[in-house]
């Protein structure tokens, strides 16, 4: 820094203001000591700062399906914001196994990353307790930590910020969408009635449904691609990607391709490119992990507000597979 200082004529703490982004350092002063550091070819000791802030500028995401496109898409986002912000990322997969997660969280904290993005199992996640009272960081994703009880007074905590998209919002859409169309027995396909997203989007489901003046048949509510033939409903929400392409096979090999309507949760490659073009309810999973690293690195700044819980929208996308009544 001093070979910079002598090259650009400044007094070296007008270098250090330069290269740690402070304030109170004119233009043509940040132009002498940028056009320096480049003639010199001068880098910043990152080993240096970083023992003097307590960081190591690592952090962790744990996936529990990395071969999920979503997750997959929502690391990139991550990424991105961790590489402007001079942060590593150590990721790692649970396969959703808890026991994984709490091992492989574990393992990152005590290689001392920073923070973590997580997308959790459904367990206790009170392993966590004493990592984030060290002042790890934690952020969840796609689905928030069941609240736990931490021992410390009454009531119950929660561990870090969360940030999930608005299931209920966009089957909410979604089945007015078809109401809208003609259609009045409209089937749920996803994944178990206990799920995070299952139990949102069943939720979204009924509102619709009741504010439409329509009962909610609950066997409706349940089915399997396999008992759409039988079923007697004329049009299906699906509750993910691969419920979509379970829900689409089986409607081509009953022959009822073009008498279903379908919409699925989540949008995915060819999906307008198909005859008819697939309607979603779409969102963007390289913003949520945009969003929930911009969230853990204002933690590790010092953002000291109680834990949020940030809820990304999601928009209904007409393709054709949804728009026609069950008359047509």
């Amino acid at each position: 820094m001093k070979d910079v200082a002598s090259r650009a004529g400044v007094a070296l703490k007008t270098v250090s203001r330069v290269v740690n982004g402070e304030a109170g350092v004119t233009p043509e002063m940040t132009k002498r000591v940028l056009g320096a550091i480049d003639d010199l070819g001068f880098r910043r000791n990152e080993s240096a700062r970083l023992l003097r802030t307590g960081q190591t500028a690592a952090l962790g995401f744990i996936a529990d399906n990395s071969a999920d496109p979503d997750q997959a898409a929502l690391y990139r986002g991550l990424e991105e914001v961790a590489t402007e912000k001079g942060f590593l990322v150590y990721s790692g997969s649970t396969r959703g196994d808890p026991e994984r997660e709490e091992r492989l969280a574990l393992a990152l904290c005590a290689r001392r990353v920073d923070g973590m993005v997580i997308v959790p199992t459904p367990s206790d996640h009170r392993y966590l307790i004493a990592e984030v009272k060290a002042g790890v960081a934690a952020v969840f994703v796609l689905r928030p930590p069941p609240r736990i009880a931490a021992g410390t007074g009454p009531g119950d905590t929660v561990l870090g910020d969360a940030v999930v998209i608005d299931e209920p919002g966009g089957a909410n859409a979604a089945v007015a969408h078809l109401i809208k169309h003609g259609h009045r027995r409209i089937g749920y396909v996803g994944g178990g009635p206990g799920g995070y997203r299952s139990q949102r989007l069943v939720l979204g489901y009924t509102e619709a449904m009741t504010a439409a003046g329509l009962p909610v048949d609950q066997t409706w509510l349940s089915l399997t691609p396999g008992d759409l033939a039988d079923a007697g409903v004329t049009a299906v929400l699906c509750g993910s990607r691969a419920h979509t392409a379970q829900v689409l096979r089986a409607l081509a090999a009953t022959g009822r391709a073009r008498r279903t309507a379908v919409i699925g949760f989540g949008d995915f490659e060819l999906a307008d490119l198909m005859s008819p073009g697939i309607t979603v309810v779409s969102y963007d999973p390289v913003r949520i992990g945009r969003t929930a690293g911009d969230l853990l690195i204002r933690r590790l700044a010092g953002d000291d507000q109680p834990p949020r819980l940030v809820e990304l929208p999601v928009r209904l996308i007409p393709r054709g597979s949804a728009e026609f009544s069950p008359e047509d």
